[in-house]
């Protein structure tokens, strides 16, 4: 295990957090902000073609993107604030899915993971057990048990509903939950990414980190009809760049995880009743990331963050930068 290693390195963010893919949802836009000059220089023409005509609403979408460059600088502060008052206030209904448990997990994974570790395993083999969907290196198969998707379900829904400060995962997103932030990853998502998941993408994405991913971004998002229908296209600040032009539709099924490159474009169709939560995890090699942000597309400019932050670290030349599982 590389855990306790993992946990005495401090990670870091790339400023360019602060200033690039900022979400202009009237208009489905990320746009860069360094200054307002910059700002009409590189979208007025766009923006007006968008819908966005008169210098009223120019200064709207300005000060949106000022809020939310505030929120993004600020965001470490408040964020250890949050989670510091959820531990304080808040009561789980069900404390046990916080520490992740076998049993949680399907029998179908179980396997696949066996295979992995095996001496022989390649990543033919491994194709073998999985079912790969249309869309070129995007596998489909079983993660948990029902009982414990249902019950990490009624845990998401009580804490909404309860009057702890919630965390949004990203402006995409209004109706999720930051899963650092409620205590999930000391205790689940880290032996998750350590034990079971990348065991899978060292075969699958040797090429872009999956044997040295070494830190995560967990969260749950909501569908709901009266609240987020769908999510745009987009690609995420994750391992594990390509520019695919055709679109593939993909079935999610409840106990199912997909599992795909971060930077492999994607979004969430419509839903058409009901409600549908989802877990994400971004996993990230900072072997990978330390070398071009895949936010910029520049070699990253760091600053100290909390936590695992972004995924970047500062390595000493030294150092033997060659991923292998551990």
């Amino acid at each position: 295990m590389a855990n306790e290693a993992d946990r005495r390195c401090q990670f870091y963010v790339c400023k360019c957090f602060t200033t690039d893919n900022i979400f202009l949802e009237d208009y489905r836009l990320h746009v860069r902000f360094v200054s307002e000059q910059q700002l009409r220089l590189d979208y007025h023409i766009l923006l007006k073609k968008l819908g966005c005509d008169t210098e009223e609403q120019f200064e709207d979408v300005l000060n949106k993107i000022l809020q939310e460059v505030d929120r993004r600088r600020r965001l470490s502060v408040t964020s250890a604030e949050r989670a510091a008052a959820i531990k304080d206030m808040y009561q789980p209904l069900h404390p046990h899915v916080y520490y992740l448990q076998e049993s949680y997990l399907s029998t179908k994974l179980k396997q696949i993971v066996e295979y992995c570790r095996s001496s022989g395993a390649t990543e033919d083999g491994l194709s073998d057990l999985l079912e790969e969907e249309a869309a070129p290196r995007v596998y489909h198969f079983p993660v948990f048990e029902k009982s414990f998707c249902e019950e990490l379900v009624e845990e998401m829904e009580h804490f909404e509903q309860s009057s702890a400060p919630k965390g949004r995962p990203n402006t995409m997103n209004h109706y999720g939950i930051l899963l650092n932030e409620l205590g999930f990853d000391e205790g689940f998502i880290t032996p998750l990414r350590e034990q079971y998941l990348q065991p899978l993408t060292s075969l699958l994405y040797p090429d872009c980190g999956g044997r040295c991913l070494d830190s995560h971004k967990a969260f749950v998002v909501k569908y709901d009809m009266n609240e987020d229908l769908d999510l745009s296209y987009h690609y995420d600040n994750a391992e594990v760049p390509v520019s695919e032009t055709e679109c593939s539709e993909v079935e999610h099924r409840v106990t199912e995880g997909l599992l795909h490159r971060g930077q492999h474009m994607h979004g969430a169709l419509p839903i058409s009743s009901g409600v549908r939560w989802n877990l994400i995890i971004w996993m990230r090699a900072s072997q990978e990331r330390n070398k071009l942000c895949p936010m910029c597309n520049r070699k990253p400019s760091l600053e100290e963050g909390e936590g695992f932050a972004d995924g970047f670290t500062k390595q000493s030349k030294d150092i033997n930068t060659s991923c292998v599982l551990t």
